[in-house]
């Protein structure tokens, strides 16, 4: 088996745990929704996934999220309430800075927004000790379409087997996979670690 150059990490569920339920807790305060309706409203596909893929801008998104809810709080507000769903995976966040450690550079390849990111990088110090970042919203399309990971090839300068790609979703695995890459479907921090040693 090839020894890989450089090591991919999804970010939410690998590295990140969320849930968009404390969002629709918190934004369901300032809204005429509950919380249980509105977390479905933030999950519609025509407003996430056009967020997600940068098709509407953070402001766009706050302002289709209020006509949709009668959210009335500000856009500050909002922000910190949308951001605010993560917890840190500890064993993997650790993983992370061991293959650092060792000389590996890592890289995070996310579907994922500009207010998620932003909270992440003034929350999480951890965030800021990769080599390079790809996300869906700032390339205008999600996992597992090919062309995001030829984006990942050409930023880490890495490709097929040289690449270790650790993701929780069969179907982006799947994808790697098809590049030649070595690929890790992540389900718990123990599972992985197994994995890694295998290689």
């Amino acid at each position: 088996m090839t020894q890989p150059k450089a090591v991919i990490f999804d970010l939410g569920k690998v590295l990140l745990d969320f849930d968009y339920r404390i969002a629709g807790r918190n934004l369901a305060a300032r809204s005429n929704m509950t919380a249980e309706a509105l977390t479905d409203s933030l999950l519609q596909p025509d407003l996430l996934l056009r967020y997600e893929t940068g098709l509407l801008s953070k402001e766009e998104f706050f302002q289709s999220l209020c006509q949709k809810t009668g959210y009335s709080g500000s856009f500050g507000e909002f922000a910190l309430s949308f951001g605010d769903i993560f917890m840190p995976i500890e064993p993997m966040i650790a993983l992370q800075r061991e293959f650092r450690r060792k000389g590996y550079p890592t890289f995070i390849f996310s579907n994922t927004n500009q207010l998620a990111v932003d909270h992440i990088r003034r929350t999480y110090p951890f965030f800021a000790d990769f080599d390079g970042y790809v996300f869906s919203f700032e390339h205008h399309c999600m996992k597992p379409a090919a062309g995001l990971y030829a984006i990942v090839e050409k930023i880490s300068g890495h490709s097929g087997p040289e690449i270790l790609y650790l993701d929780d979703r069969l179907e982006n695995i799947q994808a790697a996979a098809v590049r030649g890459w070595q690929t890790i479907l992540h389900e718990t921090p123990e599972k992985t670690f197994t994995r890694i040693q295998a290689l």
